[in-house]
């Protein structure tokens, strides 16, 4: 039998790797457009652009994850809480 404190324990570990997996998320899109100028600097186009097109994705994505709806809960707060029994 599962006790409340292990209950805890599980949905603090999953906030911890929401948290990690978004924070990788802004670090990449970071990466990304670190990426694009100095290809850009190059001469080069094509891949300049899709790096900067996954960069505005990942951010938006991030975006839609942590902004508040209406009445002021996120998607993140959401995953957290868990499923409504």
């Amino acid at each position: 039998m599962v006790g409340p404190g292990e209950r805890a324990g599980a949905a603090f570990k999953e906030s911890c790797m929401l948290d990690a997996a978004l924070s990788l998320m802004m670090l990449a899109a970071i990466a990304l457009v670190g990426g694009a100028v100095f290809l850009l600097r190059r001469g080069e186009r094509k891949r300049p652009v899709l790096m900067l097109t996954l960069a505005g994705i990942m951010v938006l994505n991030l975006i839609i994850w942590t902004l508040p709806d209406s009445t002021g809960t996120t998607l993140k707060g959401a995953a957290e809480a868990g499923p409504n029994q």
